[in-house]
C-alpha cells in the first residue's frame, strides 16, 4: 500500500490511545499513559508508558521508531524492543520536561535517525518506519534550538481563538497511526455552540500562546460553526475529511505534496 492511499481505519483519538497496552517482544511493558508531540510538525514523539511494579521508578518514553504494529481491537501496540533494552534506556526524571540531552542520549542509545536533522516530520523522512529503515543515511544532528516538545495532557483544555472570537478548548487530537501525526484536534466548542464538536487541523492554526495557553485559527467563528457536523463515535471516513477540507478551501493532507509535511506554511 502507497502512503497516499491512506486507510481510514489508522486515524485514533489520543484520549482512546491512552490505555493501550505495549506488548515488548518479550511480554507486556505496561499502558499508554499520555503522548509527547512537538508543535513544529504536530507528529507524536513519544508514547509515555506507565509500567506499575515492573519499572515503578521509572518514566518510559517509546519512540514510534519502535512500533511495529497498532491492533485497534486488542487495544495493544507492539514494539520490536526486548524488556531489557527498555529497562537499561536513558532514565528521565517524572517531574522534569525532556531535555535535549535526555533525547541525544534516548536515540544515541537505540542507534536510530534523530528526528530533529531536516525538514520533514522524520527528519529526511515523512514517515518514522522509512527513516528507521534508512537510519544509516540521516546525517547527525548538531544541537541547535527548542525541540518544541508539548505533553498531550498539558495542551488538552487550551483555549482555541478564532479570527473574531473564542470558539471553545482542545479536548482531544486525532492521530494518524501510520505516520504518527496528529492530523486534528478535536475542539469542544462549550457555551457557544452547547454540545457541538469540531476537527481543525494544525496546518490552520496561526500561531500558539503557551503563556495564554491560547491557540490561534485561522477560521472564522461562522465558518467553523457552518463545518461538516463531527460525530466522533463513528469512524472518521475519507469522505469527510474531503468534505471537511473543501469546505475550509483546503488541500487534504493525504495530497502527494503534503504527506508527512503537517505543518504550517
Amino acid at each position: 500500500m502507497k502512503h497516499t492511499e491512506k486507510r481510514n481505519d489508522m486515524l485514533e483519538k489520543a484520549k482512546v490511545m491512552k490505555g493501550y497496552k505495549l506488548s515488548a517482544l518479550d511480554g507486556e511493558i505496561g499502558t499508554v499513559k499520555e503522548l509527547y508531540f512537538d508543535d513544529k510538525h504536530w507528529v507524536v514523539r513519544y508514547l509515555v508508558v506507565e509500567t506499575g511494579s515492573w519499572l515503578s521508578e521509572k518514566q518510559v518514553l517509546i519512540s514510534p521508531y519502535a512500533v511495529t504494529s497498532v491492533d485497534k481491537t486488542a487495544k495493544t501496540i507492539s514494539v520490536d524492543l526486548t524488556k531489557k533494552q527498555i529497562e537499561d534506556s536513558p532514565s528521565l526524571d517524572t517531574d522534569k520536561p525532556v531535555s535535549k540531552q535526555f533525547e541525544d542520549s534516548y536515540y544515541n542509545y537505540y542507534g536510530w535517525p534523530n528526528y530533529w536533522d531536516g525538514v520533514l516530520a522524520w527528519g529526511s523522512y515523512s514517515y518514522a518506519t522509512d527513516a528507521r529503515q534508512h537510519w544509516d543515511r540521516v546525517r547527525r544532528a548538531q544541537e541547535s534550538g527548542d525541540r518544541h516538545l508539548r505533553s498531550s495532557n498539558d495542551v488538552t483544555g487550551h483555549a482555541i481563538e478564532a479570527t473574531d472570537g473564542e470558539i471553545g478548548h482542545v479536548e482531544d487530537f486525532v492521530i494518524d497511526d501510520e505516520s504518527w501525526a496528529i492530523r486534528y484536534m478535536v475542539v469542544a466548542t462549550r457555551n457557544w455552540w452547547p454540545g457541538a464538536k469540531v476537527l481543525i487541523s494544525p496546518m490552520w492554526i496561526e500561531r500558539i500562546s503557551w503563556i495564554d495557553s491560547t491557540v490561534y485559527v485561522l477560521l472564522s467563528r461562522d465558518d467553523i460553526r457552518k463545518s461538516p457536523p463531527y460525530d466522533e463515535a463513528a469512524l472518521l471516513e475519507r469522505g469527510y475529511e474531503a468534505v471537511l477540507h473543501q469546505h475550509y478551501g483546503r488541500d487534504g493532507y493525504w495530497s502527494e505534496d503534503l504527506v508527512g509535511t503537517n505543518r504550517l506554511k
